[in-house]
């Protein structure tokens, strides 16, 4: 059987906020809250679960909330094997407010993670068998250099197991020489790759050509309430969103990541595999928590995939 792993490095619990106003220096009361477990990784693996996909959760816990995330996890029968850490894992604030119709995001730094910690989690990465699956996900806490992503593409070529990125960081530019086996950007990600201030919907199939010519396998390139697209060596493919009211952008690049991650592995035509993700990530978009996956048959109904070119 494949073995699946995810890796957060920054952990974090999220509290999601839903308020009429908010206005400076007095007391602004909150409508509805909600507590997740959260970090990218951590993400994938509650969607890939949901979707009856197994995976271990790597990466760094500390203090109560890492504690916290860990007995989430554990709770919904995810394992995990986190190195802990002296300092505790961040909590991040996500505020909706109803009257400016907008979303405020608060993400702190995380924890300091010292070499030897850092040492741990590659050697963890290092043991990882051939022919399994390696997500890392999010951004790096106090005291990692972005270059850990570089040797971690090294030891997945080297031990020959499949490595996806979902990193915003510029040096995953320099992991496309060891041929990661997917490559999940944003838009705004995509441009700042290439040194544009931003890439348009029309002009994103010449980029992802160069991601592919540079190295990576396989893109994923997310465009928010745009819409999808995959490429391939042999193909680009495009899905547009579905409508709806979006009430959180946190989690949704992670449930589209997961579902797509799911059905490579099951085996789905590309085409079905993009439908099936774009519809779970928008349904995550228009609820405050990861999707149930109620909603995305009548949402898919919306989504049209279309081919933009054949073999790149």
């Amino acid at each position: 059987m494949v073995q699946l792993y995810t890796c957060t490095m920054n952990l974090a619990i999220d509290l999601f906020i839903e308020t009429e106003r908010m206005e400076p220096k007095v007391v602004n009361r909150t409508i509805d809250d909600d507590i997740q477990a959260n970090g990218k990784g951590v993400n994938v693996s509650l969607i890939l679960k949901k979707l009856k996909t197994d995976s271990t959760a790597l990466g760094f816990s500390g203090g109560f909330t890492g504690r916290y995330i860990e007995e989430f996890l554990h709770e919904r029968k995810i394992p995990t094997r986190f190195i802990h850490v002296r300092e505790n894992t961040r909590i991040n604030v996500f505020t909706q407010v109803n009257q400016e119709q907008t979303e405020y995001k608060l993400v702190n730094k995380g924890p300091n993670i010292p070499r030897e910690k850092i040492d741990e989690l590659l050697k963890i990465i290092a043991m990882i068998e051939a022919g399994s699956y390696l997500c890392v996900s999010g951004s790096l806490p106090q005291g990692i250099s972005e270059t850990i992503l570089l040797e971690i593409s090294r030891i997945a070529q080297e031990k020959k197991f499949h490595l996806v990125l979902d990193s915003s960081y510029q040096s995953v530019m320099d992991c496309l020489m060891y041929q990661p086996y997917l490559l999940k950007p944003n838009e705004e990600e995509l441009a700042r790759w290439f040194g544009k201030k931003e890439i348009s919907l029309e002009e994103s199939p010449v980029y992802l050509k160069r991601l592919i010519k540079k190295g990576a396998q396989r893109v994923l390139l997310s465009f928010g309430g745009e819409g999808c697209f995959y490429a391939d060596k042999d193909r680009i493919i495009y899905g547009n969103a579905p409508k709806g009211k979006v009430v959180n952008t946190a989690c949704a690049g992670d449930t589209l990541l997961g579902t797509f991650i799911s059905g490579l592995l099951n085996g789905e035509a590309l085409d079905e595999t993009l439908k099936h993700s774009i519809a779970a990530g928008s349904s995550t978009a228009f609820r405050k928590g990861l999707t149930d996956f109620s909603d995305t048959t009548d949402l898919e109904k919306q989504i049209k995939i279309k081919t933009i070119e054949g073999k790149i």
